[in-house]
């Protein structure tokens, strides 16, 4: 009787174990922007997004940003949404004004909640990352690091994301 009590204890504890490693659904973490609003995916519905993961400090981030800013100025008017996300830690965000200044930044910068980069960048710390979603809010590709040809490969990607035109609109069955 005993093994068959801790069998159970067992199966239990790996169940709960299991079901608090899950990811969570994009629309429920998110991240402070300006004077402390809070803003998630699921607010930009509509829109393709790029969220960026950076540090002002990073290098490969540096040399990412005139990119983004570029993209940002290109493709906004067509619903392109750049967001900057800093996970320079805290002595990081203080340098974000004059970040944003230098690169002449015009997109949202903010700073992810906990859950947030513990659902995109569990997996791998290594910053930049670039996560672009389609208008439905699904992820499309991610990118880890940034090169050239990274930057021409994430070009390609939101401009297939733009065309592919509107949010899908739910018909009801005739």
């Amino acid at each position: 009787m005993k093994r068959l009590d801790i069998s159970r204890v067992f199966i239990i504890c790996l169940l709960l174990l299991l079901s608090s490693c899950a990811r969570r659904p994009a629309g429920l973490a998110g991240w402070t922007v300006g004077n402390n609003r809070a803003a998630k995916l699921s607010d930009y519905k509509g829109k393709v997004v790029v969220l960026d993961f950076y540090a002002t400090w990073c290098e490969p981030c540096r040399a990412e940003t005139p990119r983004l800013v570029q993209l940002q100025k290109d493709y906004g008017p067509g619903g392109l949404q750049v967001i900057g996300l800093n996970v320079g830690g805290e002595n990081d965000r203080a340098q974000v004004p004059g970040f944003a200044k230098e690169f002449g930044i015009e997109y949202p910068l903010g700073f992810p909640d906990d859950s947030l980069v513990e659902q995109y960048l569990t997996d791998n710390q290594n910053i930049p990352q670039a996560f672009v979603f389609d208008r439905n809010g699904e992820l499309v590709k991610r990118f880890v690091g940034y090169s050239s040809t990274s930057g021409g490969e994430l070009e390609r990607i939101i401009k297939g994301a733009l065309a592919a035109g509107p949010v899908a609109q739910q018909t009801a069955a005739p």
